[in-house]
């Protein structure tokens, strides 16, 4: 074995439908059990929300309440944001859920022989095979459509459109058919939600060589074919769906002649998605022995490199296969029961940036788009939640969204997520990194923040005694202060927020009057504020005490994603920053928690402290055999925060950039004196390999464009040293010993 191992592996079919492997392209999502009797694919689609009233809701118009709220909070009752509300109860958004399993039923049999399933995430087929039988799937990047195809002589089966999923409503309107075709059948399900206009529908065809085709209610029976191969998509609608459309339009994949159909979807796929899967590779230099090993048993050994190999590549796999119409949900693109925590929903105060934190940098532009298809999909949405609640122009995010509504109606008493005035800034940070990496700015992003910037050119009209600017109300997710309740006064991340967001936004507008307006408004914010114990402060406010045991870290915006705070440019904050996170404790053990604590010990240059994290959730038992992971440790809760996260963390305790500033091994663990990163993106517009032993470290950058910055190495380096990087050259950094 000469690397690293795409992909992963098992000897024995999932028993649970959280170990099913998965496949996706960022519209359309699988769930592979790979059961050679029982052959059962879960079908997932990102616009599957089903409808609880959620969908009509509407932000709450409180605009005229609010002056009499500042003036409650800024004169020091510190409970006053508790009744800013129009006395609703909590409102969940509508919740992601399965659309149906197909079903492969073969005859009980003796044993068969040997059987492996394994998915090739440089291909993104899930495979299992028994003996002669084998069953392959993916889900087409270039087509959209779900293709399986099995293969055995004489295969027999009876095959099946099922939607009794765990947790499926009992008053489901179904509606079976299924007919033969001159390839074989095809087969619909119908699925109308109680009380509702909305539906869905899947429609399937099979394409069935030799033997014989029959209707067998609710679906069909194949006897003595060679091959049956299944072609899948599924809508959401409202009145009814034109099946008989959609069965043309999957016909019209199959390709005429000699050639397989199999293989030309499967070329016609693996042509986008295998360059995007391969653009960033990390190699650990991990025992051969160990990458061999089953995901499971792997995951047995929570020290071994060969596991953190196999996760950072699983990770930016799943991720890109969540990625598409929509950015990945809490559980990415995937789930096998209709009661999903926290509604699988779009969490945007934490887990959707987390997730996708690596976008930029693993080179993953499809990830991105999908992350800005979600915001500029919701902008009129957002600008009804400023002006409802706020009574101001410009925009504010959602905390939760289904991926349908961004209006803000999601809330409570102990989640006043209607007070998060942070939230568009935070979502657009990510396009601003990937405009930068790519050296081009996009207009829709421009637009945007000149729209953040108009409300907090609005919204931002109080001062304090020394005539610095006030964000009240304000909140930290999802955390309170000590002594008072969860809204209050200049929460450091809406001060970084709002001093980032009209900065940028004056960036992206230059040489106009707006830009000079932002600019001042940038500076009459105060600054954070260090409490007592030395600790950078969660709340700039005087009398605020900290909540230290809390699984969020919102407090620290300035030091990550942002550059607001850093060892270089502001040590005393970031020390104040470090001492913070010090304190900080893990809560209730979220893995989020865990890994955005790494990502700002990375900032912070503090090895020991991102090594510490990760072993937290390498060994607290997260992830499942299908190397998704879990919310809480023992595999609790399905969740794609530790999954997708992971390959961030590995990303920026190796390499770390600015428009302006290259730093590489900030935060290197011990455990790892030996290894490479190839194809790194950086936001200065190079590509950078970097390889490292305990002797030295040697770096190429491939710069795209003309550019100097600066270059800091070890956390004990002394001045930087500058770089003139040329479009076009390589440049070969040797570094020296670490």
């Amino acid at each position: 074995m000469s690397g690293p191992v795409h992909g992963t592996w098992e000897p024995a079919p999932a028993a649970r439908w959280e170990d099913a492997f998965l496949s996706g392209n960022g519209r359309h999502g699988v769930m592979v059990f790979g059961d050679p009797i029982v052959d059962r694919v879960i079908v997932n689609h990102h616009t599957l929300v089903r409808p609880n009233g959620s969908e009509h809701a509407r932000p709450p118009a409180l605009a005229a309440e609010l002056a009499r709220l500042q003036d409650r909070l800024l004169a020091g009752d510190v409970t006053a944001a508790e009744r800013f509300t129009d006395g609703r109860d909590l409102q969940w958004v509508q919740p992601f859920h399965p659309a149906f399993r197909t079903r492969l039923r073969r005859p009980a049999a003796e044993e068969r022989g040997d059987y492996r399933r394994d998915v090739d995430f440089a291909t993104g087929v899930c495979t299992a095979t028994q003996g002669a039988w084998r069953s392959q799937v993916f889900v087409s990047r270039a087509d959209d459509v779900i293709v399986q195809q099995v293969t055995e002589p004489g295969y027999a089966a009876d095959v099946t459109l099922d939607p009794h999923l765990p947790g499926a409503p009992h008053d489901l309107a179904v509606g079976h058919s299924a007919v033969l075709t001159p390839e074989g059948a095809l087969l619909t399900l119908r699925v109308r939600y109680p009380g509702s206009d909305r539906a869905y529908t899947g429609v399937t065809l099979a394409v069935v060589t030799g033997g014989t085709t029959r209707t067998s209610l609710p679906g069909i029976r194949v006897d003595g074919a060679g091959s049956l191969l299944l072609l899948t998509r599924v809508r959401r609608h409202t009145g009814e769906l034109d099946a008989l459309a959609e069965a043309h339009a999957l016909r019209a994949l199959l390709p005429d002649g000699d050639e397989d159909p199999y293989d030309r979807l499967l070329a016609r796929h693996t042509a986008l998605h295998r360059p995007a899967h391969l653009r960033v590779a990390l190699d650990l230099g991990a025992d051969d022995s160990e990458r061999a090993l089953p995901g499971s048993e792997l995951l047995s050994r929570p020290k071994s490199p060969a596991l953190l190999e196999r996760l950072f590549a699983a990770g930016r796999y799943h991720l890109l296969a969540a990625s598409g119409m929509l950015p990945p949900r809490l559980t990415g693109l995937w789930t096998g029961d209709w009661n999903t925590a926290w509604s699988g929903a779009f969490t945007t105060d934490a887990n959707l940036n987390l997730q996708t934190a690596s976008a930029a940098a693993a080179a993953l532009p499809e990830v991105t788009e999908a992350h800005a298809a979600l915001i500029h999909g919701q902008r009129d949405h957002w600008r009804d939640n400023a002006r409802a609640i706020f009574g101001t122009r410009g925009v504010v995010a959602p905390a939760h969204t289904d991926g349908e509504s961004g209006h803000i109606y999601h809330f409570s008493r102990e989640y006043p997520l209607h007070l998060w005035t942070a939230g568009a800034d935070w979502l657009l940070k990510p396009l601003v990194d990937h405009d930068e990496t790519r050296g081009d700015r996009d207009p829709r992003t421009a637009a945007a923040l000149a729209e953040v910037a108009r409300f907090y050119e609005d919204f931002l009209t109080r001062t304090d005694d020394d005539g610095n600017l006030v964000v009240v109300p304000s909140y930290s997710p999802e955390n309170r202060p000590a002594n008072a309740s969860w809204g209050t006064v200049n929460a450091a991340m809406d001060l970084s927020a709002a001093r980032h967001a009209l900065l940028t936004a004056a960036d992206y507008h230059p040489r106009t009057p707006d830009a000079d307006r932002w600019r001042a408004l940038a500076d009459r914010l105060p600054p954070h504020r260090v409490n007592a114990d030395g600790a950078l402060a969660e709340w700039a406010w005087p009398g605020l005490a900290d909540t230290y045991d809390h699984r969020h870290l919102s407090h620290l915006y300035g030091v990550w994603p942002l550059e607001e705070i850093t060892p270089y440019d502001t040590a005393d904050l970031a020390t104040a920053a470090h001492r913070a996170l010090e304190l900080r404790g893990a809560e209730n053990d979220s893995a989020h928690g865990h890994l955005h604590h790494a990502l700002i010990a990375a900032r912070l240059r503090d090895g020991d402290r991102v090594a510490h994290a990760l072993d937290q959730v390498l060994g607290g038992d997260f992830f499942h055999a299908s190397l998704m992971s879990a919310h809480y440790p023992n595999r609790h809760v399905y969740n794609a925060d530790a999954a997708h996260t992971l390959p961030a963390v590995l990303i920026e305790m190796l390499v770390q950039s600015t428009p302006d500033r290259l730093v590489l091994l900030p935060a290197l663990p011990a455990s790892l004196p030996t290894g490479r990163i190839r194809g790194v993106r950086t936001r200065f517009g190079a590509e950078v390999d970097l390889t490292w032993t305990p002797e030295e470290a040697t770096a190429v950058l491939r710069p795209t464009r003309s550019h100097r910055i600066e270059l800091r190495t070890s956390p004990g380096d002394g001045d930087p040293r500058p770089l003139d990087l040329v479009a076009g050259e390589d440049h070969v950094l040797s570094l020296g010993a670490w």
